[in-house]
């Protein structure tokens, strides 16, 4: 088969508008700036109707990869979801996370090769919840999203992926999570043979996209990996191995699509510097990882503290000075919840 022909069955098609968005446990908690930056993009650059919904919940994902909950448990608390979308009135899922990404297509494969299990699950969400659904007729990560709607961005743009020291593009790797792209390859933009879903915002973007021997390698979370406290060191040990595998070519940031992998490649960093002193950016500086929100705010200008980079444990200033991003450091950890407790302790003092 010819590579067109291969590209064709993983070039997917992206509905322009009404997106009904599923948020993600692991992004809230750790970069909770990204999913606030995706939606302002979405509803105040683009115009798009895209519906956060405050009754959703988690997939229970991690807890169904790492054989805590059952299958059909997993499938109801889906099914519930479905439910959601069908009673705001939207067709086309758009999830945050990866897992989710790969758990609801998972779920929509099982039913069509098993449609007694569907009819099982309908039962037991309608006793459980009262709740029936329509199945989606689009399921699409947000990182599709934003890669749909790249060049339009692209024309909005106020700092491209440009060292503005140098006039050079920025040296970028990509990290794409596992979920996205290996579990049902057909359903991600690229698949696992041409993953583009990153860099074809890179490129797009001013930047020159890197690769590296080890781009495809697990990030090194892999659930039971990090959740099980005595694999820990397995977890760690491919996170190294990637971050080896790239520091010959010195990039400037990693971009990643993955909630998980993206809080592993930043943390995991600053875990090995303080094991081995071993850092893997210029001048003893790690390699700062963006999510691809992040990235996307950047180019359009967002403030960094605005996106939540100051919650990064590997310092993402190295690359705002690159991309001439002005900032003001005294405000980085300026929360605005930290003021109302500081005004309400000193009316109780007074």
């Amino acid at each position: 088969m010819s590579v067109s022909k291969n590209w064709k069955n993983y070039n997917q098609q992206i509905p322009d508008d009404r997106y009904y968005y599923a948020r993600s446990c692991i992004r809230q908690n750790f970069f909770p700036g990204s999913e606030k930056t995706f939606l302002t993009i979405l509803q105040d650059l683009l115009g798009k109707d895209i519906y956060d919904d405050p009754k959703h919940t988690s997939c229970t994902g991690i807890a169904y990869h790492s054989d805590i909950i059952p299958f059909e448990t997993m499938m109801t608390v889906v099914a519930r979801h479905f439910s959601l979308m069908t009673e705001a009135g939207y067709k086309n899922l758009v999830p945050s996370c990866v897992t989710s990404f790969g758990l609801y297509n998972e779920v929509l494969e099982t039913w069509e090769h098993h449609p007694e299990v569907e009819t099982k699950i309908r039962e037991m969400l309608w006793k459980s919840t009262r709740r029936e659904f329509e199945k989606p007729e689009a399921i699409m990560h947000a990182s599709d999203i934003i890669y749909h709607f790249r060049d339009i961005i692209s024309d909005h743009a106020q700092n491209p992926l440009i060292n503005v020291q140098t006039g050079e593009p920025l040296k970028v790797v990509d990290h794409i999570g596992c979920h996205y792209a290996k579990i049902f390859p057909s359903k991600g933009i690229g698949g696992a043979e041409f993953p583009i879903v990153l860099s074809g915002m890179v490129s797009s973007w001013g930047g020159q996209s890197v690769d590296y021997p080890e781009r495809r390698h697990c990030c090194g979370f892999g659930f039971r990996q990090y959740l099980v406290k005595a694999n820990r060191g397995y977890s760690i040990a491919n996170s190294y191995r990637k971050f080896e595998s790239m520091a010959p070519y010195k990039p400037d940031f990693i971009v990643a699509n993955c909630p998980g992998c993206a809080m592993f490649l930043d943390r995991w960093q600053y875990t090995i510097g303080e094991m081995k002193n071993e850092w893997f950016g210029a001048n003893g500086q790690g390699i700062p990882i963006l999510t691809y929100e992040e990235m996307a705010g950047l180019v359009l200008g967002f403030d960094p503290w605005a996106i939540g980079l100051q919650m990064h444990q590997t310092d993402c200033e190295p690359l705002l000075k690159k991309m001439g991003i002005s900032y003001d450091r005294d405000k980085k950890f300026s929360l605005k919840r930290k003021t109302i407790l500081l005004n309400v302790l000193e009316e109780e003092i007074q």
